[in-house]
């Protein structure tokens, strides 16, 4: 059944999933746009409802998986409805109401070789965002999210991530219990170091190695540095004083990726 009015108590819902709090209390979330609905749904996420805009009909992208049967309510819903469940100016005809991912980190643990990033403090959301997108684009066994970091299921960390969070486990965990197992596993825990020696083109990318990525201001907290096994540094010829937390991720990934598969 068509959905027209935003007084709904259903739209009121998913209006409500703007706010993390409420993401937090219904395990719930919102992506919006074609293209993140797109990645969802070939992702097989877990999908409760997928809202278009009813004048339009289903976008184009998405009208062969919504013939295919899949157990996911598609509902028509009006401009109104819409741009009540949208953060942008300029909605897009279409957005999702998908259950939250229910996978652990310490699921990261028992992986071979493992390559994991970790993120203590980051609180911009298209950093979050875009580091997401590097560890699966290098092909990253996942992101753990740890305190004080930007909520990965809000609507500017889930554009940032293109749809990424859907391809590798995105998990929260809680770094002071997690990293000790990890030691004591034999996996690595390196980060960037302005005091580091280690130059990370040097560095031995093919053994289990967890990634640390601390604030934008501040790096990694006390108690994360203190448990970090490497300190690394990135090298650079000009005059950038340093490179954000988002692109020095993606410079390690890379490297990570380049030892692993290209040597």
């Amino acid at each position: 059944m068509d959905i027209l009015s935003p007084q709904n108590p259903r739209v009121k819902e998913w209006a409500g999933l703007l706010e993390k709090k409420n993401r937090d209390k219904q395990g719930k979330y919102v992506i919006e746009g074609i293209h993140l609905v797109q990645e969802a749904l070939r992702a097989q996420a877990d999908i409760e409802c997928v809202c278009y805009d009813v004048e339009r009909g289903i976008p184009q992208e998405l009208r062969e998986v919504a013939s295919a049967g899949l157990d996911i309510q598609w509902t028509g819903v009006s401009a109104a409805v819409i741009a009540k469940c949208s953060d942008t100016k300029s909605p897009q005809p279409v957005f999702a109401v998908l259950r939250k991912d229910r996978r652990t980190a310490e699921a990261l643990l028992g992986k071979e070789r493992s390559l994991v990033v970790v993120l203590d403090g980051v609180q911009d959301p298209g950093n979050v965002g875009t580091i997401i997108r590097s560890a699966d684009a290098v092909g990253a066994d996942g992101v753990i999210v740890g305190a004080g970091c930007a909520d990965v299921y809000g609507p500017k960390v889930l554009r940032a991530t293109m749809g990424s969070g859907f391809h590798l486990p995105v998990v929260h965990g809680n770094l002071a219990e997690l990293l000790p197992h990890a030691k004591q596993r034999g996996i690595r825990l390196a980060g960037t170091s302005l005091q580091a020696a280690a130059n990370c083109y040097a560095y031995d990318f093919t053994q289990p190695v967890w990634l640390l990525f601390g604030s934008e201001g501040s790096g990694l907290s006390p108690e994360v540095r203190d448990l970090m096994d490497d300190g690394l540094i990135i090298p650079m010829r000009g005059q950038a004083e340093s490179l954000n937390v988002a692109m020095a991720a993606s410079v390690l990934l890379y490297e990570a990726m380049r030892q692993r598969y290209f040597n």
